[in-house]
């Protein structure tokens, strides 16, 4: 059961009108701490999120996995945003709102006629936040982007996989993952501004650069240009991936106690007295003969059990898994981490999906209700408006809602 302490956002209204991911995933960020967030989607097509996802049936009813991903906890409302019917009834939302988020090009909701500026001028309160790849000013404004788009932009991929292998994208969508995180804390913080009420400009690739310190660091202040370093960590050795009996584990001995303990536990204490391996400098500088000469021990045994004893010693591993063996890991099932809808509109099946990644007071926030069937909502919505059944009937008949 939700409390004050993992619902903080009881009480505020976001109106989400974003589409696919970076602005889905803010709004669901905002809908586990307790806010209400309705979801305004186009008439017909909805959220393009609907139609995407590993399950093809569920794509062609508008339930694609890469909606249902996001959008749990929320309710649906349909408009026509080219209809000045629809317009109105935006802006009738807009009052009663705290928050409206959007991803559309930047200019988009100007040219449809409720851009921020209008919007604000309705509810001073307001606090509107607009996601984009680039921001809202400057050379690359006006350019469409997606995911790829910006981690190839943003350097990502310039410094991802190894000399034979780079670029290559992070395996799943980094930077709408970070642009979403970004706009959800910016809000967090614009409500408790006071008065109330800014202009929030979420740039993807900007969110994604603040998230690189070290690397963007090493260049500004080092004057290092950053390479891709494959699964090695450039700041220290022994500190990577290393492959054992029947898979890669990781370790990071980063501080000489660390790597006392590494080479006194797998036997190779001669390995200390190495001068090639005496400083942290020196095993950096002959990190892959290190890593040979590790491996020779940890080929012998499962990376599992490497990893129980190294962690028991206080030496940071882990091994590398896939992502069906953490999901089934007691460390998340056991903290409350997937939630389960049993009835999902569309589905037809229990649908598991992913909490907050954070607990509060030992009680994971979490929303109550599945994503939304396309306008699952809307005549509730617009009843509570004040539109009489005959008015919504009308809206609908004329491709309002």
């Amino acid at each position: 059961m939700a409390t004050e302490a993992t619902a903080p956002l009881r009480g505020v209204r976001v109106l989400d009108l974003t589409n696919v991911l970076a602005g889905p995933f803010a709004c669901q960020q905002l809908a586990h701490l307790g806010a209400e967030v309705v979801k305004i989607e186009a008439v017909g097509r909805g959220d393009l999120a609907r139609n995407l996802g590993a399950d093809p049936d569920l794509s062609a009813r508008g339930m694609g996995i890469s909606f249902l991903a996001q959008n749990a906890g929320k309710t649906s409302l349909t408009l026509n945003l080219k209809d000045t019917r629809g317009r109105a009834i935006l802006e009738r939302l807009v009052k009663d709102a705290d928050v409206l988020v959007e991803n559309f090009r930047p200019g988009v909701m100007d040219r449809l006629g409720v851009g921020p500026d209008h919007l604000r001028s309705l509810n001073p309160r307001l606090i509107y936040c607009a996601i984009s790849g680039f921001g809202q000013t400057g050379p690359w404004a006006d350019r469409p982007a997606y995911d790829q788009i910006v981690q190839g932009a943003a350097g990502v991929m310039s410094i991802t996989g190894d000399a034979g292998s780079a670029p290559l994208r992070v395996g799943y969508p980094l930077a709408d993952t970070i642009g979403g995180l970004t706009a959800a804390m910016a809000i967090g913080a614009a409500l408790n501004a006071q008065p109330r009420g800014a202009f929030i400009d979420v740039s993807m690739l900007e969110a994604v650069l603040a998230t690189m310190g070290w690397v963007v660091s090493n260049h500004l202040v080092g004057g290092v240009e950053p390479e891709p370093q494959g699964n090695e960590n450039p700041t220290s050795a022994p500190s990577g991936t290393f492959q054992c009996s029947d898979a890669p584990i990781n370790i990071a001995a980063n501080t000489d106690d660390q790597w006392l303990a590494l080479a006194g536990h797998l036997g190779r204490a001669d390995l200390c007295a190495h001068p090639d391996f005496a400083t942290r400098e020196d095993r950096k500088l002959n990190r892959h003969r290190l890593r040979a000469e590790l491996e020779t021990v940890l080929t012998t045994r499962p990376a599992e059990i490497w990893a129980e004893e190294l962690a028991t010693i206080g030496v940071p591993a882990g091994a590398v898994m896939r992502v069906p063996a953490i999901l089934a890991h007691p460390q998340i099932t056991g903290r409350d981490f997937i939630g389960r809808f049993d009835a999902v509109p569309g589905v037809g099946r229990p649908v598991d999906l992913v909490r907050l990644g954070a607990m509060i007071d030992g009680m994971r926030p979490s929303v109550t209700t599945p994503p939304p069937a396309l306008g699952q909502h809307s005549d509730d919505i617009l009843q509570a408006l004040g539109y009489d059944l005959a008015a919504i009937q009308s809206l609908r008949a004329e491709g309002v809602i």
